[in-house]
């Protein structure tokens, strides 16, 4: 593995849980994940951070560090301790370092947006995907 270089990994997930490929590495250090709910229309935005792991040699890991949603509807209410800014829900996620995003992608919705560098694009400039799901993960280069 190359030291200090980490970021995420992609890889389209098979229907029984392994993966459909292989995994694409992006160099990242932080990025948001965001999503226009399919009824509702409602956006929605998390941000994460790349952090080194606990320990020299250990994997990185995602840190959940905001969230926000524009709005809410039908069983998308934002969590108790949110707070309205500017029309948007805005509240630190509970679940503070997910081991893994499972990101379900459908072709009869828009993709998620990966933004960075304040810039948004399809995830699906970075992955294709199938309509199924998309498993993202902190990971290091595999060494070539």
């Amino acid at each position: 593995m190359s030291v200090g270089l980490a970021g995420v990994c992609l890889v389209l997930a098979t229907a029984t849980g392994g993966s459909a490929g292989p995994a694409v590495f992006v160099p990242v250090h932080n990025f948001t994940l965001a999503w226009t709910h399919s009824i509702e229309k409602v956006r929605w935005e998390e941000d994460y951070v790349v952090r080194p792991g606990k320990t020299p040699g250990a994997a990185p890991r995602l840190e959940a560090t905001a969230a926000r949603v524009h709005g809410s509807g039908a069983g998308m209410e934002p969590p108790p301790d949110a707070r309205l800014r500017r029309g948007w829900y805005e509240y630190t996620p509970t679940l503070r370092h997910p081991a893994e995003l499972r990101l379900t992608r459908s072709g009869f919705t828009p993709d998620y947006d990966w933004c960075t560098g304040g810039r948004c694009r399809p995830l699906s400039e970075l992955l294709p995907s199938q309509g199924g799901v998309t498993v993202l993960t902190a990971c290091q280069p595999a060494s070539s």
